[in-house]
């Protein structure tokens, strides 16, 4: 019994030894990661999915693509 607690212990000290080790201690700059999130979202307005779903429709891809998921 208390060399099952004992492997227990060292294991527990172990892992949090590589948890401790994982940490990143750099400092954030909160204002460049908010402008990177902000510029890495460029959506699209709903005219513009308008527009394109039209145009796709036009081409045929929209027919296309029907065909090629429905399974036949």
């Amino acid at each position: 019994m208390k060399s099952t607690i004992v492997a227990f212990a060292l294991v527990a000290g172990a892992m949090t030894g590589i948890a401790h080790a994982a940490v990143n201690n750099e400092p954030v700059n909160v204002q460049t990661a908010q402008a990177v999130a902000n510029h890495a979202y460029a959506g699209k307005t709903r005219a513009e999915v308008k527009r394109e779903l039209a145009q796709a429709q036009r081409d045929g891809q929209i027919a296309a693509l029907r065909s090629l998921y429905q399974g036949s």
